[in-house]
């Protein structure tokens, strides 16, 4: 690599963002354009038996207003086969704020106002608002025409581990919740949708626009050609913007009907109860142990709560959260299962990680269980049990799971190196025989993850065409660079990252090289960004393409200077023959050159202009080893993080600025799951957190200042070496927190705290201990 990758240079895309001159979907203005809001239910479970339009037809400024039976052939949402979800309720409503019709006015007023009276008379059912809910006996169908609301179980081992477990010197049963969190980006779901005689456009707030537009040209019967979806500047989406949400269709619809563009903007508490939530599981996990340790053997039922209709980014995360159960430890016998269970509440879809932090802390309990049960130290159960560095790459039980080069190890002796972990526990017990003073807790996590998410088989499960993603380099002939991609960042960083890899590959000023991106009517095939993907799969696509240009201009110059390839070298944007500095071309010249055909070798195209399609072989796996500190107000129960430090192993940084970056964001949305934030609902299916005075985000002063360092291994599954990052600090953080937690506690028999481990949940724990304030 050269010198670009690895600089830390400061993110070409903010000054726009910071001054406010980025554009969002809702900057977009159209002539002409209506707006449209939602009727959504009030209640989680219940009949349609009518709905009376009649007064906010008549509001003025109404262009419209539909139900479900309004608009015979709409497609609904092709999310799940078997369980596609109608766009406006279909006859009944399965969870508080599900859409039952749409009113079309002038303006955004006009159409809330005809919203408020639209009627709509409900016959209520049975509310299942909870797995326990939802699975106990005579419980009613969620979804019609289903037998249950299991609506998917699958095993994932050949053998229960029963017999392991019955001979293992120790056995210990564990029940671990990772509970409902939401996204909470900063901009919530909108559209623009616009048809015209040419074809539909779409501007959304999406992850992933080709698969957008793919869904839309299947689902109204036109061209791939036809749909253009273009995703802007994209205000957070932490996976849950990877959904195909029913706005998407129904804009569209509308738009065609009207004949004029139509725009849907969600307000925060729809968003609240409308976007996919995220986690939402229940493990019950068995483990068998020896004397020392060593683990034997893992048995893991996962239950997840899927929402009141499955959604293709969620229903699959079972899978990915069964995959990784076995976190950095070789265990001999991992038995996984899992069911995802409908139930009275907002659909679940990815968030951070989704999938792979369930998994991860689960395994880290796991271990503290087992070290609490010994009276070993967590660090030791670790070491004992860490898959090592020369067993690399290491193929799990599963098939097609393969461990990359990584060193487990190695990253919790860097993390050591920081913490002064002897210093700490001295202080801890200091503390704990000091009433006046804090209690002091110190949690681990070491982890690993999947990322570069990518191969085609396993994306085709998801409802993707594939698992590559595409790349176009184009040198003009002044000697600047334009980068086309497939991902679709909000927030990631590719303008600046993407850049670094050309600029090295070309040798050109990291400066002129620019990006498209977003937009399928100027990048033609895409998959989208999600899973860790961007720099392993998209940036190895550039990497690919720059190559390809660099190959091309390298023949361009032999023939300028009348030499061999092979004695040519690219040093500070000039060719030059080897030995002899003074006799080269610049890699400008050559891009002139390239638009004279008549100076060209026979056979050239014009141009220095190529594409490239990188398909993993395989995931990636970072992985890495954080600490959490924490003290716990002994009058209150409120926990602080006095202290946070990761090291991550994220194969080839390339940039150490926005890898802090991601690491910090990760750790935060971490620290807030085990902390402070948890979707609640009454037993009537209620949101108790619609909005966020109730949904608790971590603010500025929840937070510490972080500390972060890295070991490299490079992975060999890409040619950049690059593994990902954006989701590891959400898998590793909400475990070392909680485990720092449980660590503070432990000296009064506690084993477990349930996230969100609030002051009042640490509080009554105290108090039911008798912790002596004396």
């Amino acid at each position: 690599m050269g010198s670009m990758i690895g600089a830390a240079v400061v993110r070409k895309e903010d000054p726009a963002l910071l001054t406010g001159r980025g554009t969002y979907v809702d900057d977009v203005r159209l002539p002409g354009t209506v707006h449209m809001v939602y009727v959504r239910s009030y209640l989680a479970h219940a009949r349609i038996v009518s709905i009376d339009t009649s007064e906010a037809v008549a509001t003025p400024g109404v262009l419209g207003v539909w139900t479900n039976a309004d608009l015979p052939g709409l497609p609904p949402n092709r999310s799940v086969p078997g369980m596609e979800r109608p766009c406006l309720a279909r006859d009944k409503v399965r969870f508080v704020g599900e859409p039952v019709a749409v009113v079309v006015a002038a303006d955004r007023y006009a159409a809330a106002d005809a919203a408020e009276a639209v009627l709509v008379e409900y016959e209520e059912l049975p509310v299942m608002a909870s797995i326990a809910a939802a699975t106990a006996d005579g419980a009613v169908p969620i979804i019609d025409g289903l037998e249950s609301n299991v609506v998917l179980e699958q095993v994932l081992s050949a053998t229960d581990a029963e017999a392991e477990l019955a001979a293992a010197p120790h056995r210990l049963s564990i029940h671990l919740k990772n509970q409902r969190c939401a996204a909470v980006p900063m901009e919530p779901t909108v559209c623009l949708a616009d048809w015209q005689a040419s074809g539909l456009t779409l501007w959304a707030t999406t992850q992933t626009p080709h698969h957008s537009r793919n869904e839309l040209a299947a689902m109204f019967g036109l061209s791939q050609q036809e749909v253009r979806v273009v995703a802007p500047d994209v205000g957070g989406g932490f996976g849950a913007k990877a959904s195909f949400y029913p706005e998407f269709i129904l804009t569209a619809e509308l738009s065609k009907r009207l004949r004029r563009p139509v725009k849907f903007v969600e307000t925060r508490s729809e968003n609240m109860i409308s976007m996919v939530h995220g986690r939402a599981q229940e493990h019950d996990v068995e483990v068998g142990f020896d004397d020392d340790g060593t683990l034997l053997a893992l048995r893991v039922r996962i239950t997840q709560d899927c929402g009141g209709w499955p959604d293709a980014t969620g229903i699959g995360l079972p899978t990915l959260t069964s995959f990784m159960s076995g976190g950095c430890y070789k265990i001999p016998v991992i038995a996984p299962s899992f069911r995802s269970v409908v139930t009275n509440t907002t659909p679940v879809g990815s968030y951070r990680g989704a999938g792979r932090p369930e998994a991860s802390f689960m395994i880290e309990r796991v271990v503290d269980h087992v070290a609490a049960e010994l009276g070993l130290d967590p660090l030791e159960v670790r070491r004992r049990n860490f898959v090592q560095a020369d067993e690399m790459p290491f193929a799990t039980q599963f098939e097609g799971i393969v461990y990359d080069e990584a060193n487990f190890p190695g990253a919790l002796d860097k993390l050591l190196t920081v913490i002064d972990y002897d210093a700490l526990r001295a202080d801890r017990a200091a503390r704990r025989d000091d009433p006046s003073k804090p209690l002091l807790g110190i949690g681990f996590s070491t982890f690993v993850e999947m990322g570069g998410f990518g191969p085609t088989p396993l994306f085709e499960q998801f409802g993707y065409v594939g698992g590559w993603e595409s790349a176009n380099v184009r040198l003009n002939s002044d000697g600047s660079a334009v980068i086309k991609v497939g991902t679709s960042p909000h927030g990631q960083g590719h303008q600046t990252a993407f850049a670094q890899i050309v600029a090295d590959e070309l040798s050109i000023p990291f400066e002129r090289i620019s990006l498209v991106h977003g937009d399928t009517a100027t990048v033609q095939e895409g998959i989208g960004t999600m899973g860790s993907r961007g720099a392993p799969v998209g940036g190895s696509a550039v990497f690919q393409a720059a190559g390809k240009v660099r190959a091309k201009a390298m023949k361009i110059a032999a023939h300028m200077l009348e030499a061999d390839e092979s004695d040519l070298e690219l040093v500070d944007g000039r060719f030059r023959v080897k030995g002899t500095p003074d006799q080269g071309v610049s890699m400008a010249e050559v891009a002139v050159r390239s638009f004279k055909p008549h100076l060209l070798p026979d056979g050239f195209d014009l141009g220095l202009d190529e594409t490239a399609y990188f398909e993993p072989k395989n995931l990636s796996y970072p992985s890495g080893a954080h600490c959490c500190v924490v003290e716990i107000d002994r009058d209150t129960g409120f926990v602080k993080v006095a202290r946070y430090v990761a090291v991550d192993d994220c194969g080839t940084v390339i940039n150490p600025l926005m890898a802090t970056g991601q690491i910090h964001g990760g750790v935060a949305q971490g620290i807030a799951q085990a902390l402070l934030e948890e979707v609640r609902y009454g037993a009537d299916g209620q949101p108790a957190t619609g909005t966020l005075v109730d949904y608790t985000l971590p603010s500025a002063m929840d937070l510490p200042r972080y500390e972060t360092d890295h070991i490299v291994t490079p992975t060999s599954f890409n040619p950049l070496g690059a593994k990902g990052l954006g989701e590891s600090g959400a898998t590793a953080a909400p475990q070392a927190v909680v485990n720092a937690v449980v660590d503070a506690l432990g000296h009064l028999g506690v084993r477990d705290v349930e996230m969100p481990c609030t002051p009042q949940k640490v509080w009554r724990i105290l108090q039911s201990a008798g912790e002596d304030r004396s």
